[in-house]
């Protein structure tokens, strides 16, 4: 374990709390089967053999009338400040040059791929995209800590992220433009990615659906005895569903290797932090609330993202319990295409996160104190990013769109007579009518 990790778990402390809620849920008698890869039967039971008295072991009982509040909060780690510099050097994850360079890339390929889709979505090309401006650490950082064997739930802010695993430019655009080569087929509105390559699951427009899915996920990872974990990305916005709080309960209950990524970007849509909840965020629901470990991460050091990440990925996966990461950052962008956040926000406030709190900008000052960077390179990879999203988007846009066919497909394993019949109807809907439709933009 190296000094950043060891830091970082004095940081981390669990609560007694999870012994209550783990002894609560003891007092049902649930058994449950898996296959493990020997193809043996493995029993899981809740049923215990010892008289659970009551909840001494988890508190105790005082004569004092006090009613309880908030003293203190939990502290957000940091090592890199806006600079480069790292403070404590032993916390340096000490990256080779060549790994630095594609991070530092890859967040500018996003953070360019974002300025030339949200103008595209404005001529109308597209019809919908979101961007990720101000966040590009919190998807590096984060992605660079975990296992391609890791599954991955995601929001929908979390393009970087796919693009570290190996997602390229043209599947998103692809994907953006609905062509034949969309992976979903032209079911999805932009920016819903999917890919089973990468182990990510695909992207959902309602809010918080993705959270107990990634519990059940991590459940079967946890019964089938897997060394990997899943982690779930969600605004802090998203942490004000109820859907949060029962995959909270269930992660601690079931103490599945779950990973709750929080990008706690001070605007859910155009409802501040400050209204979107009261006392320590979204990190203080978790040791006290729910028994889960927890860390809160400054958002824009792409090293504090990737050192807690990497051992919330640690205690995840060796002591099979759940981790909660709330990151604190800022949308600098609108929340979406259908936004407009300067009726809810100032210009001065966004130009201020943009200017002093700027992740890309922070990576390339560790870069240029090291010598890895210069200016030349700078323009260079400015240049090649423009160019690369282009060409994919021109590539893009004169494919055709999926095949009609795709509509009935995939349902079902095999198309049930109802749907050959529905395909039958459109067919001939479409020889009768066939100039009322641009057929031939689909493909065959």
């Amino acid at each position: 374990m190296n000094q950043s990790i060891k830091v970082l778990s004095n940081l981390v402390k669990s609560s007694n709390t999870s012994r209550s809620l783990i002894n609560a849920g003891s007092r049902r008698s649930v058994l449950f089967k898996t296959l493990n890869t020997n193809n043996t039967v493995r029993n899981f039971s809740t049923k215990q053999s010892k008289i659970d008295k009551d909840d001494e072991k988890t508190f105790d009982y005082t004569d004092k009338l006090v009613v309880q509040k908030l003293e203190t909060y939990i502290p957000c780690y940091t090592i890199m400040n806006q600079d480069g510099i790292v403070s404590k050097p032993e916390q340096d994850p000490n990256f080779s040059q060549e790994v630095v360079t594609k991070m530092y890339k890859t967040m500018v390929l996003l953070n360019t791929m974002d300025s030339i889709l949200y103008d595209v979505q404005r001529q109308g090309r597209i019809s919908f995209y979101m961007t990720s401006f101000g966040e590009e650490a919190i998807h590096i950082g984060s992605a660079s800590a975990l296992d391609m064997g890791d599954t991955i739930f995601a929001q929908y802010r979390e393009t970087g992220v796919f693009l570290w695993r190996g997602f390229t430019v043209d599947d998103i655009v692809n994907q953006c433009c609905t062509n034949d080569l969309d992976d979903g087929k032209g079911r999805q509105m932009p920016m819903h990615f999917g890919s089973k390559k990468i182990n990510l699951q695909t992207i959902s427009s309602p809010l918080t659906t993705q959270l107990p899915q990634a519990v059940g996920s991590s459940y079967a990872q946890k019964l089938a005895g897997e060394k990997n974990c899943t982690i779930v990305y969600f605004g802090e916005g998203a942490a004000s569903e109820g859907d949060f709080h029962a995959a909270m309960n269930f992660a601690a209950t079931l103490s599945t290797p779950t990973i709750f990524f929080c990008r706690n970007n001070k605007w859910a849509i155009s409802t501040p932090s400050k209204e979107q909840y009261k006392g320590d965020g979204i990190a203080g629901r978790g040791p006290n609330g729910y028994g889960i470990r927890t860390i809160r991460v400054d958002g824009n050091d792409i090293w504090a993202v990737h050192n807690v990440t990497k051992l919330a990925r640690k205690i995840a996966v060796e002591e099979q319990v759940p981790v909660l990461i709330e990151a604190m950052t800022y949308r600098v962008g609108h929340h979406s295409t259908s936004d407009d956040s300067s009726r809810y926000r100032t210009v001065e406030e966004i130009n201020y996160w943009k200017e002093t709190k700027n992740p890309i900008n922070r990576l390339k000052n560790y870069m240029v104190r090291k010598n890895w960077w210069t200016e030349d390179q700078e323009k260079a990879i400015v240049a090649e990013s423009r160019q690369l999203v282009r060409e994919s988007l021109m590539k893009a846009e004169k494919r055709k769109k999926p095949a009609l066919s795709e509509i009935f497909n995939d349902v079902y394993s095999e198309l049930t007579p109802n749907l050959i019949e529905q395909q039958k109807e459109l067919e001939e809907h479409l020889k009768l009518y066939p100039d009322e439709y641009p057929i031939d933009q689909y493909a065959k």
